[in-house]
């Protein structure tokens, strides 16, 4: 039996905002839900208890900067925060601007579908960087390109 590799292990045609020596924060490309990030963990874990205390902490610092940055940028009516791995389990956090106007609202983006949703702006990517980078106090290494 051949396993695939793992899609957050080897990135292909990520928007990376920023990262440092431990995790990044990609943009995810969804028309439905602009501003839609995910902070990634770069090595393979499948759970935060996998990581040290320290490491823990900064995770979570990294997506409360993420999320600051979008309700700065963006001013959603909430935040969705999650994390699964059911189906790619390796440790990687959602950080969702959600708007009462949205297509799946008060639903999760996973659940039914409630209305057509109406356009939102996505921040850009230089500003969120900026924002990120502020909100943790040291600059990691922002970045505009996309990896391939």
């Amino acid at each position: 039996m051949v396993v695939a590799p793992c899609p957050l292990c080897v990135p292909q045609d990520e928007a990376r905002v920023w990262q440092d020596q431990s995790c990044r924060i990609i943009l995810v490309n969804d028309p439905d839900y602009p501003g839609f990030c995910r902070v990634i963990w770069h090595d393979h874990v499948a759970e935060m208890s996998d990581l040290s205390s320290q490491e823990q902490q900064h995770l979570m610092r990294v997506v409360l900067a993420t999320e600051q940055a979008l309700r700065a940028l963006m001013k959603p009516d909430k935040i969705n925060l999650a994390s699964f791995g059911n189906q790619v389990p390796h440790l990687h956090w959602h950080v969702i601007p959600r708007y009462r106007e949205d297509a799946h609202f008060p639903e999760s983006i996973w659940g039914r579908r409630q209305r057509e949703s109406r356009p939102v702006l996505a921040p850009e990517r230089e500003a969120l960087t900026h924002w990120i980078a502020s909100a943790l106090g040291h600059p990691g290494k922002p970045t505009g390109s996309i990896m391939v």
